[in-house]
């Protein structure tokens, strides 16, 4: 099982607490795929929403094929989700309490098909956001000590 990473939505992470994640896949046209395998395609501020039953994914933007002539694609066009039914519904719930989102965190390719990994994420407060930068900081610190010590 082969797994290349094409873009990560790393603005997630830091926007919001990801409790859950899912691997979906997604419908794409030919020019789409080449265009990804090329490592052109953003997740910065998309967002997946269930409509008539259905996982659809907005705002991702990919780049349209340099080779792709009149047959290219829509770059920020909506793209439906692959997931199963129960799957769907069980999101759908959760989705409807209070300040949940679903918020792609990154594509790939796994065995040769186009997978993104939706994560069932709340929003953070301000406060939160500056606790996760000094932890962060503070375990910097902790491992460049650390890494300074055994030097000696």
């Amino acid at each position: 099982m082969t797994v290349k990473n094409i873009c990560q939505n790393k603005k997630a992470r830091h926007e919001y607490h990801i409790e859950d994640t899912y691997e979906t896949g997604i419908v794409l046209t030919g020019t789409e795929v080449k265009s990804l395998r090329v490592g052109r395609g953003n997740l910065l501020d998309s967002y997946a929403r269930v409509e008539n039953g259905e996982m659809m994914l907005y705002n991702m933007h990919i780049s349209p094929y340099e080779q792709g002539n009149r047959y290219n694609h829509e770059p920020k066009r909506t793209r439906k989700l692959l997931m199963h039914k129960s799957e769907i519904m069980r999101l759908f719930g959760r989705v409807r309490e209070k300040g949940y989102s679903l918020i792609p965190t990154r594509a790939y390719f796994r065995d040769g098909k186009v997978k993104v990994e939706l994560g069932l994420a709340k929003g953070k407060k301000t406060f939160d956001k500056r606790q996760d930068l000094a932890a962060r900081d503070a375990r910097r610190e902790v491992d460049r000590a650390f890494r300074d010590r055994q030097k000696q």
